[in-house]
């Protein structure tokens, strides 16, 4: 049986890491290679950071903080937010991360997760998606539309039709971040989580609402998810990564690395 993963996400602005919900109203958390040298010591699976404002801005991603990240912290990392072409996820994979995550970009170029799965190959394609619930329709058959440029660009596009073309297209993983949800520590939006697991042949990472290490057991349990992505469990220091790995496994019987 695979391992669950669990993974930190660290939303990264001006160099310092952010905590908003719904992607508003974001506070300074810390220090971004601090706090995930912490986290991989900790029992961490995995790293995410996101550069939160490097798209708005037209600027590349932040390749000192991928550097600097590489050289303290030893588990895989994935990195997105102002990754243009190939030439910037190139550098950013130099640098020392593991994985490239597109969001907007692989909207508006859909053949850039095909030319990145053939240069680098398909486990360092990550399709960032981040998911509104708009309500069944003929356009929206999921009843969730991806929205891009940090939730304010609603994109057309139907969720789970959007994730299965991602992976035929090459992406080899799939993170999603429920936007109805995020930062709310309420719980995973498992409806479309469970809907895109479902669907694609890909491993699929749950983001976006976690506040209890139940509502990652349901993710895992009921939602399908192969990962659970947490930010505000761990910079509120409420939990800690090993602690949350030890209740998964004692009182929910998920298999994660201890």
């Amino acid at each position: 049986m695979l391992l669950k993963r669990l993974i930190v996400c660290l939303d990264v602005r001006n160099g310092r890491v952010t905590k908003g919900v719904k992607f508003k109203g974001n506070v300074d958390v810390g220090d971004p290679v601090e706090m995930a040298e912490r986290y991989s010591l900790d029992g961490a699976d995995e790293m995410v950071f996101y550069d939160i404002t490097a798209s708005a801005e037209n600027r590349p991603i932040d390749i000192d903080m991928v550097a600097a990240a590489a050289r303290r912290v030893f588990v895989p990392f994935t990195v997105g937010g102002g990754l243009r072409n190939v030439g910037d996820m190139r550098a950013a994979l130099l640098a020392g991360a593991d994985k490239v995550s597109l969001n907007s970009l692989a909207v508006d170029q859909p053949e850039i997760l095909r030319t990145g799965a053939l240069a680098f190959g398909r486990q360092c394609i990550v399709l960032g998606m981040d998911a509104k619930r708009v309500g069944v329709s003929a356009q929206f058959p999921s009843g969730y539309e991806v929205v891009t440029r940090g939730g304010r660009h609603p994109a057309g596009l139907d969720a789970v039709e959007w994730a299965k073309k991602a992976v035929d297209l090459g992406a080899g993983e799939i993170c999603l971040n429920a936007i109805d949800t995020d930062g709310m520590r309420t719980g995973y939006e498992l409806e479309i989580t469970r809907k895109i697991a479902d669907a694609v042949g890909v491993p699929l990472i749950a983001s976006g609402g976690a506040g209890t290490v139940e509502h990652l057991a349901d993710a895992f349990e009921k939602a399908h998810a192969d990962a659970a992505l947490i930010a505000s469990m761990v910079h509120s220091n409420e939990f800690t990564c090993a602690g949350i790995k030890k209740d998964l496994a004692d009182t929910y019987h998920i298999p994660v690395r201890l």
